[in-house]
């Protein structure tokens, strides 16, 4: 049945980012932003699939199971009752059900990945998608944190590794 994951880009570099998606093993990220842009050089759509092909990741933005703006006010506003509610009305909605299915076909046979800006999943509506996903597939979810440094650990490995090749 294998695993979902997902990851969260606030507050990472994104060489951190990428490296945690590589220790994972990530064949696929599914963008899950309503609005994929970001001020964070490297996070907006275009810049970010470019990036993941060139690292062999595959990308899909998925606008409807993106968090409307209502919802990411009320998250933002500290009032996570609220924010559940929009985001349930949402996940109602034609859009997100559309794009829900596609999400499922997707994540099949794949490491995949749903993403967003917030680090803290509990507070993200990407937990609610990767939920509702693994209530479908019977996939476990695992929620990746981007710790700083990863990507220079890894090298580091990697170089070590190399050594003895």
């Amino acid at each position: 049945m294998g695993e979902i994951c997902t990851i969260g880009y606030e507050g990472a570099a994104v060489e951190d980012f990428f490296a945690t998606l590589r220790l994972a093993k990530i064949d696929l990220v599914l963008d899950i932003r309503e609005l994929p842009v970001s001020r964070r050089r490297g996070f907006s759509k275009g810049a970010l699939a470019a990036a993941l092909e060139a690292e062999g990741i595959g990308y899909e933005h998925l606008k409807g199971l993106g968090n409307p703006k209502e919802g990411r006010d009320a998250a933002k506003l500290g009032r996570f009752e609220e924010f559940v509610a929009i985001f349930a009305a949402h996940m109602q909605t034609e859009a997100a059900h559309a794009d829900l299915e596609k999400a499922l076909g997707l994540v099949s046979g794949k490491q995949a990945c749903l993403l967003c800006y917030e680090r803290d999943f509990r507070a993200c509506h990407r937990n609610i998608v990767s939920e509702r996903i693994s209530g479908i597939t019977g996939q476990t979810v695992r929620n990746l944190g981007v710790r700083n440094g990863t990507a220079r650990e890894l090298a580091r490995k990697e170089i070590q590794l190399a050594a003895y090749a």
